[in-house]
């Protein structure tokens, strides 16, 4: 072969490599992460999610490209942050708190959409049945308000005169019907009195805390959903402000401060919605992925605000606890 050929060659290889390895980033999936939290609120979990999608052979930035829209708090922004992840035409969005998978929901219809929500998901009318979703969402139900009892359960048990207790929701979340329904129905069974108070903003957690700081209720249950789990500093930091023993949905609240936490496994949860964001990106449909049901509890104590609380800790409970935090 002549020199000059061979350089000519050589010319369009270069050119050619450049082209390919374009190509080739340009078809890596790109999947759509929906939530209503600030970064700092779910940067454990978002570590268990691409986890999750590790586990099936994805991971962000190397295969994998993701695009993260967070509402800061603000849930009405979340129809628009939808929006815009149907219009980029993501191969799936996943969403984290029953508003974010509404938004998604709403914004398409032919987008596979992964969930997580505490609340049942048919009720929701999210999907047509567990085991066969039916249409373009599945995901994982983390049963918080099913263990609602449970939770007022343990409450008494660290606070045994426990008699009137508060209840702390976020009115605009789905699930909080369901989590009224059930705390009403354990406050019958266990002859507690319950104040409901409502929190849609920062400035409403900290006049409800004031309310609770003159009334004096024995106990504190905080509701489960995004919005307050996005403020548990500032929840953890009011109820050790006015000496309130409250009990939490998740362990993440017991490790921001606050007194005890019960709920599902929430990691793994998150972890269980990267395996199936990956499943859908390898061919899976929704409709063929049952949703998940959450199956292991967890109870965390933080020891250190108990002694701060002047609370002794029951034995039964110690011996329970799956961590107990010093």
């Amino acid at each position: 072969m002549k020199r000059r050929e061979f350089i000519t060659l050589l010319g369009g290889a270069a050119v050619a490599w450049p082209l390919a390895a374009r190509a080739q980033q340009a078809a890596r999936p790109v999947i759509g992460f929906l939530d209503s939290r600030l970064p700092d609120a779910i940067t454990d979990r978002l570590r268990a999610f691409r986890q999750g999608l590790k586990d099936v052979g994805y991971v962000e930035g190397e295969n994998l490209a993701i695009v993260y829209r967070l509402a800061n708090n603000q849930d009405d922004r979340l129809p628009e942050l939808a929006a815009d992840l149907a219009r980029r035409g993501v191969a799936v969005i996943a969403t984290a708190g029953t508003p974010s998978t509404f938004a998604a929901k709403a914004a398409s219809t032919t987008i596979p959409i992964v969930f997580l929500t505490g609340d049942d998901p048919v009720r929701l009318g999210l999907v047509t049945s567990l085991s066969r979703p039916g249409g373009n969402l599945t995901g994982i139900n983390v049963f918080n308000s099913e263990v609602t009892a449970k939770r007022m359960e343990l409450l008494r048990e660290l606070v045994p005169h426990l008699r009137r207790i508060a209840v702390l929701v976020n009115p605009a979340d789905a699930n909080t019907e369901t989590q009224l329904k059930a705390v009403n129905e354990a406050a019958r069974t266990m002859g507690l009195q319950i104040q409901v108070l409502n929190a849609d903003t920062s400035t409403e957690i900290d006049a409800a805390f004031e309310t609770m700081g003159r009334e004096r209720p024995d106990g504190v249950l905080v509701g489960t959903t995004a919005f307050l789990n996005g403020r548990r500093v500032q929840l953890a930091h009011q109820a050790s402000f006015h000496r309130l023993p409250a009990i939490y949905a998740s362990r993440d609240y017991a490790e921001a401060g606050g007194l005890m936490s019960y709920g599902s496994d929430i990691m793994g949860s998150w972890r269980q919605a990267g395996v199936y964001t990956g499943r859908i990106l390898k061919g899976a449909t929704p409709k063929d992925l049952p949703v998940v049901q959450a199956n292991k509890f967890e109870l965390v104590i933080n020891a250190q605000t108990a002694r701060m609380f002047g609370l002794a800790l029951p034995d039964r409970l110690l011996a329970i606890a799956d961590e107990v935090i010093e």
